[in-house]
């Protein structure tokens, strides 16, 4: 299986974090990750189909929002709280104050 591509902290773009942000889905499934330590795609509770879904996570985890590992055919996904904080001190603490 071919390795899913997450930048590094440096390599994170801010105006590419705020696009990712700037979406109400993609705001919902960060709304929540943030209870939880690491979920299943099947657990964030969207009600969008496979192939929407797969979008978001891929938009998310291209910006460096989240962080996906694989363990046989499921994919867990967190938030990458520590590059995040980083990279843009203050931003994920902004948001998650207006959702």
């Amino acid at each position: 299986m071919r390795e899913l591509f997450h930048p590094t902290a440096e390599q994170m773009c801010l105006s590419t974090v705020l696009n990712a942000l700037g979406d109400p889905t993609r705001l919902q499934i960060i709304k929540n990750l943030a209870n939880q330590q690491e979920t299943t795609c099947a657990s964030c509770n969207i009600d969008l189909t496979k192939s929407a879904l797969s979008h978001h996570f891929k938009v998310l985890r291209e910006s460096g929002i989240i962080n996906v590992r694989i363990e046989g055919k499921q994919r867990f996904m967190s938030i990458r709280y520590n590059d995040l904080d980083a990279r843009f001190p203050g931003l994920l603490q902004s948001v998650m104050k207006s959702i």
